[in-house]
């Protein structure tokens, strides 16, 4: 049994059985509590036969066939690319896209639900990868969790994307691995011109992570692995129902090399509850008890509720594997009030995005209040801030490479 996937025995005399995409009880001389809580959520542990089940369609879910962005002009998108297979010993969703470095020899995948979700928590778990499966290594891939508002005009005020993108070996100016959070108000495709704010970190993330975005009260929070990364509010919030995707896709073939290269990205779960601020732990534990009741898929969004799980998984989801990336700070980025900078302050140099800095090195800085160094500060004072490792262009309070030392 996957230790991602904990079940235990069920509780009492109760029984819990999963019909028409719905969480049914099942009582054997007991009835459900009437103060049980009620949530409109989305749930699915992609327990698929395959991209033609006929339950992925009937369970709002819809396998991209179709031409156009994003990625390489001309690549195909087939279905054969979407996949559930046994991944460390539990069945996930699978994202596969191959390229030759021409757009005829280019495969593309996505998974998207319904256009019916807003404010409250989404959350998955999902294992990035730094090489190929097969072929050589290199490519400019875009590994993906995001919602999406589609585009109706050029600078739509009513589009909105709100986005975790892992680019492994770079692209887009960047040289190496990097993650995005972007939380976009809109864009114009001709000539190119974007409205959003973004969060990043220059290391790998491959293996597992748990990934959790909030959108509630005006702000847009971002959490890789319990930590919060990211918080984008003001005009990037988002105002209308989105749709829950996962893609795979290449920037370009700049970086491609020999014959065909394959990648793969896989996806353990998603869960979305909505209207309700969930911080990861409690993820953790919603997610366990809908495994520990084994549920594998339950959608009341839109239908005036379900019951919650209620039941203690035995452990909750496994932490990423020990070849991940060392864990950020257990804190969140907001600056603390003890220990102050101190004296250190005076001798540290101002932060800048174009500097470089290695292990140890201090900098004083007070950190924008939408992840965008460029725009408004957050009112929390200039800090005194020590690089883990080398950096360059993440900003300290917004990403994992800075230790907040204190306010100077």
């Amino acid at each position: 049994m996957s230790l991602r996937r904990p079940i235990v025995a069920a509780l009492g005399a109760t029984a819990l059985a999963l019909t028409a995409g719905t969480l049914v009880a099942l009582t054997a001389g007991t009835t459900a509590s009437a103060a049980a809580a009620t949530c409109n959520a989305l749930f699915d542990d992609f327990s698929y036969s395959g991209p033609s089940d006929p339950l992925i369609q009937q369970r709002g879910w819809t396998v991209r066939t179709y031409s156009g962005g994003p990625g390489i002009p001309g690549a195909s998108w087939p279905t054969s690319n979407v996949s559930f297979p046994t991944v460390d010993g539990a069945k996930s969703l699978q994202l596969q896209a191959s390229t030759d470095g021409t757009a005829g020899g280019t495969s593309q995948a996505e998974l998207y639900h319904q256009q019916k979700f807003f404010e409250g928590t989404y959350a998955s778990r999902v294992k990035f990868t730094d090489a190929p499966v097969s072929g050589n290594d290199g490519d400019h891939l875009v590994e993906t969790f995001f919602t999406i508002t589609p585009l109706a005009a050029p600078m739509d005020p009513n589009y909105g994307e709100i986005d975790f993108e892992y680019l492994p070996n770079g692209g887009w100016g960047e040289p190496s691995n990097i993650m995005y959070e972007t939380t976009w108000e809109t864009y114009r495709p001709d000539p190119w011109e974007a409205v959003n704010a973004h969060g990043e970190q220059r290391q790998s993330f491959a293996g597992w992570h748990d990934l959790v975005f909030t959108v509630s009260a005006g702000h847009v929070k971002y959490y890789i692995d319990g930590n919060l990364v990211a918080d984008h509010s003001g005009i990037y919030y988002p105002e209308t129902n989105m749709s829950i995707n996962f893609n795979l896709w290449f920037i370009d073939a700049a970086a491609h090399t020999g014959g065909m290269s394959t990648y793969r990205q896989q996806v353990d779960y998603v869960l979305y509850s909505q209207n309700e601020v969930l911080t990861p732990a409690q993820v953790n534990t919603r997610v366990g008890s809908y495994r520990a009741q084994n549920v594998a898929h339950t959608d009341t969004v839109g239908t005036g509720g379900g019951t919650c799980p209620t039941a203690s998984p035995s452990t909750g989801p496994s932490t990423p594997p020990s070849s991940s990336p060392s864990a950020p700070p257990s804190s969140s980025p907001s600056p603390s009030a003890p220990p102050t900078g101190g004296t250190g302050c005076a001798s540290a140099p101002t932060w800048t995005i174009s500097g470089i800095y290695t292990g140890g090195q201090q900098v004083k800085w007070e950190r924008s209040a939408n992840g965008n160094p460029s725009g408004p500060k957050s009112g929390d004072g200039v800090h005194l801030w020590r690089a883990k490792w080398w950096t360059q262009g993440s900003e300290p309070g917004w990403t994992v490479q800075w230790e907040d030392l204190g306010r100077c």
